[in-house]
């Protein structure tokens, strides 16, 4: 006897009382539980309605075919068949599967070409848009509107500054005795480069090999740890640290005490720079604004100007050689160019072919090259005069984070998501490749010393490399772990001379790391 539903014999067979068909117990559970219907006849069933069958031990029989050699082999056989023919089918659903991943693609990278194509034209229209609408004269209401100016507490919001056609702000640009004064610096500088020795103070190779840490110092709130940027003023040995914990912190380090902490940013501060002797310093953030703070005599630093003309996070900050002008870098695509006395932006430059935020700016050492890093893995130059994208270069991976000159006037070093690139300025190429990390650790920060001796390299661990020519080989002479336990270190500076060099990772403490026996604090 066999059962209604699996044709095999039943190995605990049940009996319905209303259709008197055999089924095995386990089968007609689930159907039941499942329909609650007799599979066979359709009528409604409940398990009280089934009634088990007392038999003896059941021992199936082997099948005919399992019986003999030759019919174990012929059913082999047929699994084989199947097997075949089941993969024949997979792999023609892989083939259609990838011809339509290749066709989706295809049509997504259409799609991309004439997204920018349409933004391309948009710029197009709306810088001709602009120009129509500078040449139409303005109403004397909107010259009224556009004259007014306001100020609040001495620092200067977004309504300070007059606004023109079209919403944009109207700056008064660089002036011809601003150019004059930068190209000034710009000649005694490259007359001083000619002239450059490596100082005999500088810490030697052997020196920096043995390097280890010295001190950390924890500079920032344990409720936001991460420090994000660090400058050192030379001429004291003094350290100025940005933090995620919206705060950058002064620090001197020979005797190891913090002297001052700038409070006022939002949020967390993505860049710091002292500005001459330190009396000033400049901070920006990611609350989309910039501060600039001025020592007074108690030691202490007031925020004098609040700086507000980007409209997206604002990612960089660099000092010009003058010491009288800095520019910011922001994800609004646009840099600005600033006179520090007045705090006033007298150009922002938009970059309208859509290569996406800055991520990282730094100046020429001659100071009239700006050297940019996009968010879509692009590096760009500009001439500080004319403010004109003179040149680019791709070939990265991901946002630029760093980007860094050579003393020596005509390497430039950048750091992304791959690794960190040498480039060529006098042949604008690129002439050498480091890939430290594997693909999922991205290259923090780098930095060239003050000498142009030295290259750091900071990602999941610091490297230092020396620096040789275009075709000699840059070894790594000195390789420091992340003792921070994040795997992240955020950014590298070398001390005077590279006699030590200061690193900021993703937890609250400065490291210094250099020769024992150095002169400082006990570290702490």
């Amino acid at each position: 006897m066999n059962c209604s539903i699996s044709g095999e014999m039943p190995e605990e067979p049940v009996v319905s009382k209303t259709s008197g068909l055999l089924f095995e117990k386990r089968l007609i559970e689930r159907h039941i539980s499942d329909y609650g219907k007799c599979p066979i006849t359709g009528e409604p069933l409940s398990m009280e309605d089934v009634v088990p069958v007392k038999t003896g031990k059941i021992v199936k029989p082997r099948p005919v075919q399992a019986a003999s050699i030759p019919g174990m082999l012929g059913m082999f056989q047929i699994e084989w068949d199947g097997l075949m023919l089941s993969n024949f089918a997979l792999e023609q659903q892989l083939h259609t599967a990838r011809q339509e991943l290749s066709h989706a693609l295809y049509q997504h990278d259409a799609a991309c070409r004439v997204i920018a194509r349409l933004k391309k034209e948009r710029d197009e229209a709306r810088s001709l848009l602009a120009e129509a609408e500078r040449q139409m004269p303005m109403s004397a209401p909107a010259a009224a509107t556009v004259n007014a100016s306001a100020l609040t507490n001495g620092k200067r919001g977004p309504a300070d500054e007059d606004i023109g056609p079209g919403g944009k702000r109207i700056r008064p640009g660089i002036s011809a005795s601003i150019i004059a004064e930068l190209t000034d610096c710009n000649a005694a500088l490259s007359q001083q480069r000619k002239k450059r020795q490596i100082p005999a103070t500088l810490a030697p190779i052997d020196a920096v090999e043995r390097y280890t840490q010295l001190f950390s110092y924890p500079l920032h709130k344990t409720s936001k740890p991460g420090i994000l940027a660090v400058d050192i003023l030379y001429s004291k040995d003094i350290l100025a640290t940005g933090g995620a914990d919206t705060s950058a912190v002064l620090f001197d380090r020979p005797s190891g005490e913090i002297l001052s902490t700038l409070s006022g940013h939002s949020k967390k501060v993505t860049s710091v720079k002292f500005v001459a002797d330190g009396n000033m310093v400049v901070t920006g953030s990611a609350d989309k604004t910039v501060r600039l703070w001025q020592g007074s005599e108690n030691e202490n630093y007031d925020c004098t100007h609040v700086l507000k003309d980007h409209t997206a996070e604002v990612q960089a900050v660099t000092i010009h050689a003058t010491n009288n002008y800095f520019v910011t870098a922001s994800l609004d695509n646009t840099w600005c160019f600033y006179d520090i006395s007045s705090g006033l932006c007298l150009a922002q430059v938009e970059d309208t072919s859509g290569s996406g935020g800055y991520t990282s700016a730094s100046f020429h050492p001659d100071g009239l090259i700006l050297g940019t890093g996009t968010s879509e893995a692009l590096v760009k130059i500009w001439d500080v005069k004319s403010q004109a994208n003179v040149a680019r270069f791709d070939g990265h991976v991901g946002p630029v984070t760093a980007v860094s000159f050579s003393e020596n006037g005509y390497f430039l070093a950048t750091a992304a998501h791959d690794g960190v690139k040498l480039w060529d300025l006098r042949k604008l190429r690129n002439f050498r490749t480091f890939t430290p990390y594997d693909e999922n650790t991205p290259t923090q920060s780098v930095e060239f010393d003050h000498s142009g001796s030295y290259l750091a390299i900071a990602g999941s661990d610091i490297r230092v490399y020396q620096v040789a020519n275009v075709k000699s080989e840059w070894n790594c002479i000195k390789t420091f772990p992340d003792l921070s336990g994040t795997g992240k270190a955020t950014c590298v500076k070398f001390g005077p001379d590279a006699k030590y060099i200061a690193v900021g990772s993703m937890d609250r403490n400065l490291r210094i790391f250099g020769l024992p026996g150095e002169d400082g604090p006990s570290e702490s």
